[in-house]
């Protein structure tokens, strides 16, 4: 079992930045890709990005691409997503989940442990 535990939320101006972190326990994410999900009200839950178990693939949805970066300490079981020229409508609960497609993915369903969640609002 992996268990996941978010952090770093809150609120921040438009144009803000914000780096959440995703801390890993039970056991090494080391054989996992990660991934980072949101939810907005009233929406269903959304593919952010993704990194490869070995940091050394990223993939991330075109709203997002080239402001937020995800990165990986597999010695300090924590996977990072720096979240930059942050938008109103980047407002949503963030998850962080990890996945045994080594790869990555995009799908939600391919991600067995999923962390419970942290608020990041972005107002204008």
């Amino acid at each position: 079992q992996v268990q996941l535990v978010e952090s770093g939320g809150g609120l921040v101006q438009a144009g803000g930045s914000l780096r959440l972190s995703c801390a890993a326990s039970g056991r090494t994410i080391r054989a996992y890709a990660m991934g980072w999900f949101r939810q907005a009200p009233g929406k269903e839950r959304e593919f952010v990005g993704s990194i490869s178990w070995s940091g050394g693939l990223t993939y991330y949805t075109d709203s997002v691409r080239g402001r937020f970066t995800i990165s990986r300490d597999n010695a300090k079981n924590t996977v990072n997503l720096q979240m930059n020229s942050l938008k109103p409508e980047d407002t949503a609960v963030y998850y962080c989940a990890a996945s045994s497609v080594g790869t990555g993915t995009d799908q939600s369903h391919q991600y067995e442990y999923w962390g419970q969640g942290t608020q990041v609002t972005v107002s204008s």
